[in-house]
């Protein structure tokens, strides 16, 4: 009996295993968006899968995907269209889980404005904040429409897309979220209308997914990730309120009516099996973008996408 005592003694003197290090680069201020990832680091999840993870907002948003293929970062929260073009550059990215799985962007106009289908952006003006994949995706919602981009006038916003929707400087705006400018332009009186880009010609993909460097990542410490943020989003959808106030807690900034609309909107679109993935939507978006002149070549879904947890 001495030497069980003594044992037990000397087990509960020894020091718990060192948890292994993560960093993670958010693509923006923390919001609703991130939910999982902050309900999973409050509610000690990534402790239970023997983490420590290191959660960091950008000083600048496009910033964290060239973070990550250099080597200083474990993962960045992503977006799937941004990662089939900056993989056709050259970066060493893949997609190694989801955490929004539908698509957020969306076409704006406002309700009561002139525009009433997307038919009539004719001879008007959309404003827009990133180049590239945007011009795609417009160009696919007004093509089903019979209208093409050289009948508009593009304006770059910047990222005050529903303030310019709503001074009028504009007469659309593409790559609005509809979780957060819809709610946006409510809150301040003025009803908007979105335009879901695909309902409109544009093919359905993940909107926000966890980016690795392919020939540096740890798939174990990935793929423990995945489990805690799963966990999390199940404890998410079976605790909404209580989700909402854990996750609001951890910053006053967040304690506001935009967050708590935006938090019930998000929550319906976040991926409840962020290591799975659908590999005909990435090939499918692939060939969208390919069609629509923004990259030269098909690469193969493998070189875009992997499931870390099948290794």
């Amino acid at each position: 009996m001495k030497h069980l005592i003594t044992a037990v003694a000397l087990l509960a003197a020894a020091p718990a295993m060192a948890a292994d290090k993560m960093t993670l680069l958010l693509d923006w201020f923390v919001n609703p968006d991130h939910g999982p990832i902050i309900l999973a680091q409050e509610n000690g999840y990534f402790a239970e899968q023997g983490l420590e993870v290191e959660i960091i907002p950008p000083a600048d948003p496009s910033a964290p995907p060239r973070l990550v293929a250099a080597g200083q970062a474990d993962l960045a929260v992503s977006y799937q269209p941004q990662l089939h073009l900056q993989i056709h550059q050259g970066l060493p990215l893949i997609r190694v889980g989801t955490l929004v799985a539908t698509p957020l962007n969306c076409l704006l106009v406002l309700e009561d404005g002139p525009v009433s289908s997307p038919a009539d952006l004719r001879g008007r003006k959309v404003g827009f904040s990133v180049a590239g994949v945007e011009e795609a995706v417009l160009g696919a919602v007004l093509g089903k429409h019979g209208v093409t981009l050289d009948e508009i006038e593009l304006i770059n916003v910047n990222f005050s897309l529903s303030p310019a929707l709503m001074s009028g400087q504009v007469d659309a705006v593409i790559g609005a979220f509809r979780n957060f400018e819809l709610n946006q332009m409510e809150i301040e009186g003025v009803a908007g209308r979105c335009f879901y880009i695909e309902e409109e010609g544009v093919p359905s993909y993940d909107e926000l997914i966890y980016v690795a460097n392919p020939d540096r990542m740890d798939a174990d410490k990935v793929a423990r990730f995945l489990a805690a943020t799963e966990k999390a989003t199940q404890f998410i959808v079976n605790n909404p309120q209580q989700s909402w106030e854990i996750f609001a807690a951890t910053s006053t900034e967040l304690q506001d009516e935009l967050n708590a609309r935006a938090w019930v909107d998000t929550l319906p679109r976040f991926a409840l099996r962020p290591a799975g993935f659908d590999a005909g939507r990435y090939a499918r978006f692939e060939a969208f973008l390919k069609a629509s002149g923004m990259i030269d070549s098909l690469n193969p879904v493998e070189a875009i996408a992997v499931d870390v947890t099948a290794r």
